[in-house]
């Protein structure tokens, strides 16, 4: 061992050499510093897509239906959502009432025949002797098929009440009274707790009625939570003039239209036409709602063929109908006019034989 003095005079001259000789070595011979260790690149896992079915909402004329038993044909078929119409104007205009005459329709919406609700739905729902003039049923609070809605939450469904159609004027027509029409869907979305209704425009042409419709929308949309649609009729070039005026003055009024419902009528399995004006209608309530990209429109249509006979609609188009709207991720499907058979109603509903 070294004493203390000499060793640490040696450490000093040993480095003292290195650092001489290093200086003395060529240009570009001192080593390159290692390279960093390479590493695997972090690949992004792809998000797993899944396609959502499309829910089905049945759709029930109330007047005509009185005896359609809401939740046990949501039992019988599955189907969780309904919408139940028409609530049209009475009494001094600013008094909603059900509109319809029994007896005359297939209970999943529209009119014309042949009439196979009660072998699809299995509800004994025909009921021919009430009268509902005499009964009662045109009140809001008296209809008993819109009195079923409890129960049917209770099963984990729904029902919205559809205001205006074909039976008589919407209450935005006739209820000029200020407050009067917010006081009027009111009465209707309080009496059964609704958090959607649906309103079957045929009067957008009107800008006074629009207006109207479209700030007790709004004022009751400040209220509560209240999911909002509008159900128009498809036209092969996509939506008319007036409906697209209509969305866009709703909107600027402050109204949030969350969904269209596209009446869609379908002959002798013609499918492709209407995915067309499908496709039309979609560019349409794009720019209506201000969204800067189109396919953002898909989840806000909802489509709904309208059947002028009961072959109309084969098992193969129900299956395209149903992949279409899962593909697009449309909001809803719906069926109105005559009944289909029994096969492509399970289709739509994705209910097993």
């Amino acid at each position: 061992m070294l004493p203390r003095p000499l060793a640490v005079l040696g450490a000093l001259a040993l480095a003292a050499g290195t650092v001489a000789a290093i200086r003395m070595l060529p240009a570009g011979a001192v080593p390159a510093a290692l390279p960093p260790v390479a590493r695997p690149p972090v690949v992004a896992s792809s998000p797993v897509v899944t396609v959502r079915p499309p829910v089905f909402v049945g759709f029930v004329d109330t007047a005509r239906e009185p005896g359609f038993d809401l939740p046990a044909v949501s039992r019988r078929t599955d189907i969780r959502r309904f919408a139940l119409g028409h609530l049209v104007a009475g009494g001094d205009g600013c008094a909603p009432k059900w509109t319809g005459l029994p007896a005359t329709s297939p209970a999943i919406g529209g009119t014309g025949s042949p009439d196979r609700s009660a072998d699809l739905y299995g509800s004994g729902s025909r009921d021919r002797s009430a009268d509902p003039y005499r009964t009662g049923l045109l009140d809001p609070g008296r209809n008993p098929v819109a009195n079923r809605i409890g129960r049917l939450r209770a099963l984990g469904g729904d029902a919205a009440p559809v205001f205006g159609g074909p039976g008589g004027r919407e209450l935005a027509a006739t209820c000029i009274r200020p407050g009067g029409l917010a006081a009027a869907y009111r009465r209707v979305v309080g009496a059964f707790d609704a958090d959607a209704i649906d309103f079957e425009v045929r009067d957008s042409a009107e800008r006074a009625v629009v207006l109207r419709r479209a700030r007790a929308i709004r004022a009751m949309q400040l209220e509560r939570r209240l999911r909002v649609s509008f159900t128009l009729r498809l036209r092969s070039y996509g939506l008319g003039s007036g409906d697209l005026a209509m969305l866009r003055a709703t909107r600027e009024e402050g109204a949030d239209i969350g969904t269209v419902n596209l009446l869609a009528p379908v002959e002798g399995s013609r499918l492709g036409p209407m995915a067309t004006a499908v496709q039309a209608a979609r560019d349409q309530i794009a720019r209506a709602h201000g969204l800067p990209d189109p396919a953002q429109a898909w989840r806000r249509i909802a489509l709904t063929p309208v059947l002028v006979g009961e072959d109309a609609l084969s098992e193969p188009d129900a299956r395209k109908l149903t992949a279409y709207a899962a593909h697009h991720g449309l909001a809803w499907l719906s069926l109105r006019g005559v009944t289909p058979r029994p096969d492509v109603s399970r289709i739509l509903w994705r209910t097993p034989p």
